[in-house]
């Protein structure tokens, strides 16, 4: 057996818990620490990656599930909500974890425990006829877990960099997480293409890409022994007015991204039999993985143009083009009702460039709306009397860390609506154009109140219908020790 390189081996030997870790020692950093640094992010990004895609594993394995599994297509979007709830619900105790185990530990555990609904959804998509809706509903909750791993991965990285690089590092870790939807997609296409009855073929692929995830993580990433996170911030933050908005705002952008993700191919599939298509399947996945792509890469952007010219007025643009894009959706579609529920090659055209303009915008706006959180709770620290200067900072960092994993959570119960919706419209008039007629309402109604609050004037943040918070001294001193929340990103 050939020996394991020395810098491998040196890795195993050394001690994987740093103390006294301050990213904000200049000499220090420049010194090793942000070697140290980037090691971790390349691992966190390979776990969170991998989470992802193991996340949104039944958007591409609906495309294989033939009437042989004895599984109907509102039972496959009903598989695709479970993913998306149990994946969004996971995102609060997974902010938590890496305080509690450690980073490395938690990405090593992320990584391995994937295994086994990666596992499982090969036997049933092996076997297929043998398991019932029941399997695959329980399989694709397992799942979710790897929609948990956003959340940790973010914590984890958030107190490896200074305040300089924490835009720049979390916004890499949150992209390449994101990328992970787009990129089960297209591996499912190869496999269709070259391989169209052995959907098997996937999940083993994604067994060793987890397998080298949590080996890579157990030797290259480290533990922090003052990672801290705040449960009291995230109840004290649900008595603020501005959480509930911008719960919902989330719901719209990043919960469109991921819901269309899971739906997209779903959507597609049925298109393309109504047109008449040799393969469906194939001409399915060969367009699906385009959205979630410009929709990840596209949110960089929305960060950048928020930074230009404010955050409320970007994700108020953002869901006047949402609108409309629904509004295409909900016209091709009518069309379409109206000629016997069939889908010509020109509505299944626009149909395609409509999503593909959802999930490009959505993206923008998953960047902007971020951009609205720590303005709010710096202009909510101004009026906290009682707290000096380094108490409001730490105040409103904790207070923004928590929101922006409330919203994260919130979000991604958007995808779980956009199922639902999709799955009723399907079944009660087999076609989608009752829920893009849902779709384009809530867009109407986030942009509404996106005007109102966020982009008519700079900060329209009243303090008198908010309820009580909790009292500013003490306040103070819980949140001792917990600056650096601020700058984590939501996926």
């Amino acid at each position: 057996m050939p020996a394991l390189p020395a810098s491998v081996r040196d890795a195993l030997k050394r001690d994987h818990t740093i103390t006294a870790w301050d990213p904000e020692d200049e000499q220090a950093w420049e010194a090793g620490n942000a070697a140290i640094a980037k090691r971790n992010l390349v691992w966190s990004v390979i776990c969170e990656h991998v989470g992802f895609s193991i996340w949104s594993l039944f958007s591409v394995m609906a495309l294989f599930m033939g009437p042989e599994y004895g599984i109907s297509l509102d039972q496959k979007f009903i598989i695709g909500a479970t993913a998306t709830l149990v994946g969004s619900c996971l995102r609060i105790p997974y902010t938590q974890a890496t305080a509690r185990f450690g980073g490395r530990n938690w990405a090593i555990f992320s990584a391995i425990v994937l295994l086994i609904p990666t596992g499982l959804t090969m036997m049933l998509m092996m076997n297929p006829g043998e398991f019932g809706f029941g399997w695959f509903l329980a399989v694709a909750a397992l799942t979710g877990f790897g929609g948990g791993n956003f959340a940790s991965s973010m914590t984890n990285i958030n107190a490896f960099y200074p305040q300089r690089l924490k835009g720049w590092a979390l916004g890499l870790n949150a992209g390449g997480g994101n990328i992970g939807v787009p990129v089960v997609q297209l591996i499912g296409l190869a496999v269709i293409w070259l391989a169209s009855d052995q959907p098997e073929i996937v999940c083993s692929i994604y067994l060793v890409a987890l397998a080298v995830a949590g080996v890579g993580a157990a030797i290259y990433m480290d533990n922090l022994d003052h990672q801290t996170s705040s449960g009291r911030a995230m109840i004290d933050c649900l008595k603020y007015r501005d959480t509930w908005l911008i719960c919902l705002l989330y719901v719209g952008t990043f919960g469109s991204f991921i819901g269309f993700g899971f739906a997209f191919s779903q959507v597609l599939n049925i298109s393309f039999t109504s047109a008449g298509a040799a393969k469906p399947a194939l001409a399915a996945a060969s367009i699906a993985w385009i959205g979630p792509l410009l929709g990840s890469l596209s949110r960089p952007y929305g960060g950048k143009l928020a930074d230009r010219i404010g955050g409320g007025r970007v994700t108020l643009y953002s869901f006047v083009a949402m609108t409309a894009s629904a509004a295409v959706l909900v016209v091709a579609g009518t069309i379409a009702d109206t000629n016997g529920k069939v889908i010509t090659g020109p509505i299944l055209t626009t149909f395609v460039i409509a999503f593909i303009a959802l999930f490009l915008i959505s993206g923008i706006a998953n960047g902007s709306v971020y951009k609205i959180i720590p303005t709010i709770w710096e202009h909510k620290s101004a009026h906290l009397t009682a707290l000096n200067a380094v108490g409001k900072t730490k105040w409103s960092r904790s207070m923004s860390g928590a929101l922006i994993g409330i919203a994260g959570a919130a979000g991604g119960l958007g995808g779980v609506g956009i199922n639902l919706v999709l799955r009723a419209s399907y079944k009660s008039n087999q076609s989608a154009t009752f829920a893009f007629w849902v779709f384009m309402v809530f867009y109407v109604v986030a942009g509404v109140i996106t005007w109102w609050f966020y982009a008519r004037r700079p900060i329209v943040l009243g303090e008198t219908t908010d309820l009580a918070v909790a009292d500013p001294a003490a306040v103070s001193g819980h949140l001792t020790g917990e600056i650096g929340t601020t700058d984590k990103a939501m996926a």
